[in-house]
């Protein structure tokens, strides 16, 4: 498997989330997970034979189904189960699912505790140095556990409900893409969109969990 389909194994932790708007921060202890190396790439998603830019232009609800289509794929229990637009989390199924935002943070800052994980130009396409348009994953410096893209790129879905009381059913977006700024290239930065909309500079990563149970009953270990 090519790094742009390999899952790694992210031990356990803590982390600290942070949301701008309200001056709101939260401790999250992270159970061991695995996510992917990189964001699902349009080869992996479309067909596209050889096109190695991250697939973008999917709605959460896409990303959720490509979980539950590749989980059957490879004889795994789907994570979600669906119904119309309402989505629940099997949270002991095996399958491919999104990373939480804790997940997500936990995996991007990889044991640091600045904005990012390394000098920006080295890590991350944004607008300053990527021709506002995306990139081929994998060809920047990955971080200390081995992931690549986290911040640039294309921003990336994740499970949560960015705030329901205010925005609804809206989902939290992380991690900058290849048109925004600097600024919006750090690991604590939250961005919020309706699970429906499809943007060009938005794609997604696969995780699993650990421990998970199959279709034998037997947990999952780490791939």
């Amino acid at each position: 498997m090519d790094v742009s389909g390999r899952l790694i194994a992210v031990p356990s932790g803590r982390v600290t989330l942070s949301d701008r708007r309200t001056q709101r921060s939260w401790r999250v202890e992270v159970a061991p997970y695995e996510l992917a190396s990189c964001p699902v790439t349009r080869e992996q998603y479309q067909g596209l034979a050889g096109d190695r830019r991250p697939a973008d232009s999917v709605s959460w609800h896409d990303a959720v189904r490509y979980c539950n289509q590749l989980s059957l794929q490879e004889g795994l229990v789907p994570a979600y189960r669906v119904d119309g637009e309402d989505v629940e989390w099997e949270r002991s199924a095996d399958g491919y699912r999104l990373p939480t935002e804790a997940e997500w943070e936990h995996a991007c800052r990889a044991g640091t505790d600045g904005p990012r994980y390394g000098p920006l130009d080295e890590i991350a396409w944004h607008r300053g140095n990527s021709g506002e348009r995306p990139h081929e994953v994998g060809g920047l410096a990955p971080n200390a556990f081995g992931f690549h893209d986290l911040l640039g790129n294309v921003w990336e879905w994740c499970w949560d409900v960015y705030d329901a009381q205010v925005y609804g059913s809206y989902r939290v977006l992380r991690g900058g893409g290849w048109f925004d700024e600097h600024w919006s290239c750090r690991a604590s930065v939250r961005r919020r969109s309706h699970p429906t909309l499809r943007i060009d500079d938005v794609g997604f990563r696969l995780a699993r969990s650990v421990g998970a149970v199959g279709p034998g009953g037997s947990g999952s270990g780490a791939k």
